[in-house]
């Protein structure tokens, strides 16, 4: 069974440097982690808009490994009351708090402090100690713990995993959900089992690759265990981290000891489908959070596609049925735009999923 570091995974989100927007908009997977952060704003939307239907207007958060904030916006427009941030890299920690600081600050400037929400921020390992006993309010209770592209981490050991869970679940209300967002462990050993024999376990593309570290065991044909399954993800100029498998199905079982019941789970493109579908405000966040790229880019503005020609062929395909059913219409508007990510880019989003969690009406206590 592998075995990581906690100082380690610290070391990693501590060293990864906060970036302009100039800066990031550089970046060859600028539009897929736009996508990311929209599917994030989607999922947290939909499970604050349904806390509201159940008349809790004002939610209280627990943001599980919340890192440098990147979603108090999101918490903001979404009007909770109260937010919990905790996470185990102390430099991610204090740049959330910096920003949460700023937007109190401007809030007070507008004289609507008010309408901001209050917050706590604690740094911990969460696979490892006992949240409840370090919050401020020691009878607090969520109605939503959200945890984003982290719960993977703590299934380094079952120890771990379980320790991560419960901070995620025992102060939950009944009726009160479980979201997040982590790599889809199915998808992943597919993509590495598949690859290349050259290969040695690892899977690549132009913008990332995914290599398992027990290489004998794949070459026996044995499927990963079910903790301890590392694998090292590199994306772009990201820095690489030992990550682990998280096998769904032993995630439903160890949250049913919580009175957990499954909402949905579902591959981003699933997602992608079902939140455009879903709501009327996801097309128009998509332009606003620029989360798909522009195709074709315009060749006056001395914009280039993020990939090659051949990242495209799906996207080239889509554009010409598209303007050959704007020709047999007789339309002569301006020439077509679509919004894509490029071939690579949507191969790693297709390694992630959504899942949501609701805790049972009739949960007792603990």
């Amino acid at each position: 069974m592998a075995a990581v570091d906690p100082d380690h995974v610290a070391q990693h989100y501590n060293a990864v440097p906060e970036k302009g927007v100039a800066e990031r908009v550089k970046s060859r997977i600028f539009y897929l982690r736009n996508f990311n952060n929209w599917t994030k704003s989607m999922l947290i939307g939909e499970f604050l808009q349904k806390l509201e239907h159940n008349g809790i207007r004002h939610a209280t958060v627990l943001d599980l490994c919340c890192g440098k904030g990147g979603d108090l916006l999101k918490w903001k427009i979404g009007r909770i009351e109260r937010l919990v941030c905790a996470d185990i890299a102390e430099v991610s920690l204090a740049q959330c708090e910096d920003r949460y600081r700023e937007m109190l600050d401007r809030a007070k400037q507008e004289r609507r402090q008010n309408d901001l929400f209050t917050a706590e921020f604690i740094s911990a390992d969460c696979s490892k100690k006992r949240l409840r006993e370090a919050y401020e309010q020691k009878d607090i209770r969520f109605d939503l713990c959200s945890c984003q592209f982290s719960l993977h981490y703590s299934f380094a050991s079952e120890q771990q995993a379980r320790r991560m869970l419960q901070n995620a679940c025992e102060s939950l209300k009944p009726g009160g959900y479980f979201i997040g967002t982590l790599p889809d462990a199915a998808r992943i050993f597919h993509c590495i089992k598949n690859a290349p024999a050259d290969s040695a376990g690892k899977y690549a593309n132009s913008v990332c690759s995914v290599e398992y570290e027990d290489k004998e065991g794949l070459s026996r044909g044995e499927q990963p265990p079910l903790f301890g399954a590392a694998f090292h993800f590199t994306l772009d100029e990201v820095v690489n981290c030992p990550e682990f498998l998280v096998h769904f199905p032993l995630l439903e079982k160890l949250l049913e000891e919580w009175n957990m019941e499954l909402v949905y789970k579902m591959r981003f493109p699933e997602a992608f489908d079902k939140f455009l579908k879903d709501s009327k405000e996801g097309r128009g966040l998509l332009g606003r959070m620029q989360a798909l790229e522009p195709y074709p880019a315009e060749e006056e503005e001395d914009v280039t596609p993020m990939g090659d020609k051949s990242e495209y062929k799906t996207a080239e395909y889509n554009l010409s049925k598209l303007e050959e059913e704007q020709k047999d219409g007789g339309d002569s508007r301006r020439p077509i735009k679509i919004g894509t990510l490029s071939r690579s880019e949507w191969e790693v989003a297709s390694m992630y999923l959504v899942f949501a969690f609701r805790k049972k009406e009739d949960a007792p206590a603990v």
